[in-house]
């Protein structure tokens, strides 16, 4: 299955004003990935090369077949598949994720080649602000309305003058390179991220609360947001492969 791959344009520089975003964006562009291909890779090691159709000829054999997978930890066979998706999200969100790299391939746009747009971060009312007791032992909890207020009034305002000055910078012939070292990092930046089924359960392990989960995560709220709206495209291409992941606590075979 294929999809057209997203581009990103320039806006000219007499058109860019400021806005301000608190949702992500997760677009499944394009995929080689079911849970025939787990049963495929798997029963290969026993049965030899098996036709994709196994799954529609014993639907309860091979649903046995992916939860023993999942729950022995054999998981080279989920690691035959693959997922892109084209994400735009503020740059903090990226330099969490490019900690996940083994089964992962990233592209990401390039302030060096283009002029950056001015799209930036401001968190709305369900983001917990107030962080409460000692680090790898604290909770996020409601912040005030007077804090609601104020953080989204000073990330406006401080994103607005980084902009200006960076725009200020490029017409005086500084080059894109140069001038995006004055951009924050609630900056909202887009890549194509490529990953397996096995790769893709680990993040969701690290990057997202869940009730099944059988080791406890804390993840940042902004990077679970991203999470959630991948795990919800994977749980539609390989729902085997995801119900056998939610049952056996939610870790990465």
């Amino acid at each position: 299955m294929g999809r057209t791959l997203r581009t990103v344009t320039d806006t000219p520089a007499d058109d860019l004003k400021p806005s301000f975003r608190s949702d992500v964006t997760v677009e499944l562009i394009k995929h080689t990935a079911s849970d025939a291909d787990v049963l495929f890779a798997a029963r290969v090691s026993t049965a030899g090369e098996q036709s994709l159709d196994e799954l529609q000829k014993d639907p309860e054999r091979s649903k046995g077949l992916i939860n023993y997978l999942m729950r022995d930890r054999h998981g080279s066979p989920f690691e035959h598949n693959s997922m892109t998706f084209f994400i735009s999200a503020p740059i903090f969100v990226f330099r969490e994720f490019m900690r996940h790299r083994v089964g992962w391939s990233y592209n990401e746009e390039s302030g060096r080649y283009r002029e950056l747009q001015p799209v930036f971060y401001v968190p709305d009312e369900s983001r917990k602000l107030v962080q409460e007791g000692r680090p790898g032992k604290y909770v996020f909890v409601e912040g005030t309305q007077a804090q609601q207020e104020l953080t989204g009034r000073v990330m406006e305002d401080s994103y607005r003058q980084a902009y200006e000055a960076y725009q200020e910078m490029l017409a005086a012939g500084v080059a894109r390179e140069v001038a995006r070292a004055v951009l924050p990092v609630g900056l909202f930046s887009s890549m194509y991220a490529t990953c397996n089924a096995r790769s893709l359960m680990h993040f969701l392990g690290l990057r997202t609360q869940h009730e099944l989960a059988k080791v406890p995560s804390f993840p940042q709220r902004e990077i679970e947001m991203v999470g959630e709206r991948m795990e919800a495209e994977w749980a539609g291409l390989m729902p085997l492969t995801y119900a056998a992941f939610n049952a056996n606590g939610r870790v990465a075979p």
